[in-house]
């Protein structure tokens, strides 16, 4: 009998596990012997703070992040063919969404093996939950160009989208970059075009605010989003 491929979500912010996770997706740790990790100090630090009872030094861990090829990771789903549960973690909120881990769910689909996804926290969905803006009809972009002239032309484009279809554009940036993406989409977007803005997301410093971009042009001195985890939406 094959094991499973079980999807443990990870907090995305709070302290408290208990604010983010079932306490079924504990038990189901507890399980696992092996992990398929994007960051191997961040789910060593997550399983002690989860109360992880196995042994750490007795567990495997496998790497899967953007670096990681389709020929490294052959082996990495061979605990479940000995009968065995393997959990992977993403470095926060949901594996396999804005995470690699699509790649090792992708070869566990073409095995026939079970896979087990678990509730837990997105910065994502949180956000557009918070946000006001259209939930029927939307789209994750990723990352915008890091270039000011090709950011503010791919603003413009999903700035079209929405006002041709109203689906909500949904993007992140590096964190160190945060200021300099909502100054992008003030000067870049029409003056009605609704913008969100959604940081620290599960902590007590949580901010979700939507405003026009005429009103963020005003208002965004006042937030400071330097190193803080923030997600981006436009809507109309």
């Amino acid at each position: 009998m094959k094991g499973r491929l079980i999807l443990f979500p990870v907090p995305i912010g709070a302290d408290d596990i208990g604010l983010s996770l079932p306490s079924n997706n504990i038990e189901l740790l507890n399980r696992c012997h092996t992990f398929i990790v994007e960051e191997l100090r961040t789910a060593r630090r997550f399983l002690k703070h989860a109360g992880y009872t196995h042994p750490i030094d007795e567990t495997e861990f496998y790497l899967l992040n953007e670096h990681t090829s389709q020929q490294e990771i052959a082996h990495y789903l061979d605990a479940i063919d000995r009968g065995e549960d393997t959990g992977m973690l993403s470095e926060a909120g949901l594996p396999c969404v804005a995470d690699p881990g699509a790649m090792v769910t992708r070869m566990a689909q073409s095995r026939g093996i079970e896979i087990v996804p678990l509730v837990g926290p997105s910065s994502l969905m949180l956000a557009l939950m918070a946000s006001g803006l259209n939930g029927q009809s939307f789209a994750f972009h990723g990352y915008l160009p890091v270039e000011r002239q090709q950011r503010n032309a791919a603003i413009r484009a999903l700035e079209h989208a929405t006002q041709r279809t109203g689906q909500t554009q949904i993007f992140i940036e590096a964190p160190y970059r945060n200021n300099q993406m909502l100054q992008s989409l003030t000067e870049t977007c029409c003056n009605d075009t609704l913008i969100c803005v959604a940081c620290d997301l599960t902590l007590p410093t949580q901010t979700v605010r939507t405003l026009t971009a005429q009103k963020w042009r005003s208002h965004r001195e006042k937030i400071n989003l330097h190193k803080r985890n923030t997600v981006f939406l436009i809507g109309v």
